[in-house]
């Protein structure tokens, strides 16, 4: 799961700016964070509420927990095997 040295000039592959390359890296990372996130919620008990009269929950179990990869690492790979798509949003001269 360790993230691997990305040459430069493979990121110029996919586009001519690293800078864009790194937006668009960023971006996929954060769909993968909210993609995650509305699964947990979704696998979550519904209305579950907590006061502050409520019992804490039981922490997780060592056993039970599942390693996922990191998002940057999701994102970079997605990036760099030409998973993601992107386009550029055309300005309106007014």
């Amino acid at each position: 799961m360790a993230l691997k040295p990305i040459s430069i000039r493979d990121m110029e592959d996919k586009t001519m700016d690293v800078y864009e390359a790194v937006v668009v890296m960023t971006k996929r990372s954060k769909q993968i964070i909210h993609e995650r996130l509305v699964e947990k919620a979704l696998n979550s008990e519904v209305g579950e509420e907590l006061s502050a009269l409520d019992p804490v929950p039981e922490e997780i179990d060592p056993e039970d927990f599942v390693e996922v990869e990191k998002v940057t690492t999701v994102a970079i790979d997605d990036f760099m095997s030409g998973k993601v798509k992107w386009h550029y949003i055309n300005q309106i001269e007014q």
